[in-house]
């Protein structure tokens, strides 16, 4: 068994002087570009080896092993970013590892593990479907799982990103933390209130994941029938046991943000602050974006979890985000089929300070004048405000939206 069972200070801090040897003490940087309420600073475990926090449980749960355990070999399963940290650790202590993914991973996840030299199975399913075939697999082996969120020295590998946040600011008045199935706000929740007990902590969970957030509401573990997000890093649909109950004791409150605002979120950081962020690594700078924060004028600190977006998706996540927050919109005009009609929309569109960049004409149904059309244009605008005043102006004209 791994020394101690029991998530402690003590255990932390080990952890911490352990992970010197890998981890990067990753920056904290001021950005008042995503609240005006509060002032916002973002913890960039993005910018962690392996670009996650993950690495840092993962790492040190593995350490603790005995020479017997480690002789043995681990199997661990992930959605991707637990899977990377624990294929690096075992490659630097020169164990044998085997992963299992669900077979809905990101390929870039699934490459990058298997980079660490790690064994990759891939499972049908969700998070806790992989779940179930390493528990087999570990009883088929004798091999020792490493849990990616339940277990005490994953947790408190977790925990040293608090206290690497109260070195850095230490007039912090909350942090902001993503939860999956718990272990990253588990860690850094129970260091933070242990040494600033007047700390708030916010947990924030994908709306249509939000397994922990449904289990405090009734005070008991749930599990989701399913999990649909491109967050992937936070897809779980049962909550840990151990993690329930650190979150129901040092998190002041847990809440939740939807698709369309995690995508705003990356494209605002991708913006404004030049970093990469996946959709797990987000929805604590979107919960401070869109005001799900109960707080104001405090120094608040989201902790950025991880920057592993697969590329294939960043295009379509950045349109959304531009929608979600008015960048991007598409109206629909009927019109009289006849010359001249798009020179004046465009006109109307172009005096208004916006650009065209799409235009589709098609005939309109059967049930509308012979001689009507339809004409859908897709527009680069600045923001809701600048929408409103192009619908408006158009309508003033005469033009008639759809």
């Amino acid at each position: 068994m791994a020394k101690g069972n029991k998530l402690s200070l003590d255990k932390v801090y080990q952890a911490s002087f352990t992970l010197k040897e890998v981890a990067r003490k990753t920056d904290l940087i001021y950005s008042p570009h995503f609240s005006g309420k509060n002032q916002v600073y973002l913890k960039t475990e993005n910018l962690q080896v392996t670009g996650s926090f993950k690495l840092r449980g993962a790492y040190y749960k593995i350490s603790t092993l005995s020479d017997e355990e480690k002789k043995a070999g681990i199997v661990a399963c992930s959605a991707g970013n637990h899977a990377q940290g624990v294929s690096l650790a075992a490659e630097r202590m020169g164990i044998k590892a085997t992963i299992c993914m669900p077979d809905g991973a990101p390929i870039s996840k699934v490459q990058a593990t298997k980079s660490y030299g790690a064994d990759v199975e891939l499972v049908k399913g969700t998070y806790d479907d992989a779940h179930a075939f390493a528990a087999k697999l570990c009883e088929e082996r004798n091999a020792t799982f490493i849990h990616p969120f339940d277990d005490p020295d994953v947790i408190a590998g977790q925990g040293t990103i608090g206290l690497e946040i109260l070195e850095q600011l230490d007039n912090v008045d909350a942090i902001v933390v993503p939860i999956g199935g718990g272990g990253l706000v588990s860690g850094v929740a129970y260091t933070a209130k242990k040494l600033k007990p007047g700390i708030k902590i916010y947990g924030v969970q994908a709306k249509e994941a939000a397994s922990m957030a449904d289990s405090l509401k009734q005070d008991e573990q749930i599990t989701l029938s399913t999990v649909k997000t491109f967050a992937d890093g936070i897809a779980v649909k049962h909550p840990g046991d151990l993690t329930f109950e650190l979150i129901k004791k040092y998190v002041d409150e847990v809440v939740t943000v939807t698709e369309d605002e995690i995508a705003a979120a990356i494209l605002a950081l991708i913006e404004k602050q030049k970093l990469i962020a996946e959709g797990a690594g987000a929805v604590a700078v979107a919960a401070v974006m869109f005001d799900k924060i109960p707080i104001e004028g405090k120094n608040v600190v989201c902790l950025v979890s991880g920057g592993n977006i697969d590329v294939n998706i960043l295009s379509r996540v950045i349109t959304r985000g531009l929608v979600t927050s008015g960048r991007n919109a598409s109206l629909q005009i009927a019109l009289e089929d006849k010359p001249g009609q798009l020179v004046d929309v465009s006109s109307i569109i172009a005096s208004c300070g916006a650009n065209v960049i799409g235009v589709h004409y098609g005939h309109s149904d059967a049930n509308t004048a012979v001689t009507s059309c339809v004409l859908t244009l897709e527009i680069e605008t600045r923001d809701f405000e600048q929408i409103e005043e192009i619908r408006k102006t158009l309508s003033d004209r005469g033009f008639k939206l759809v």
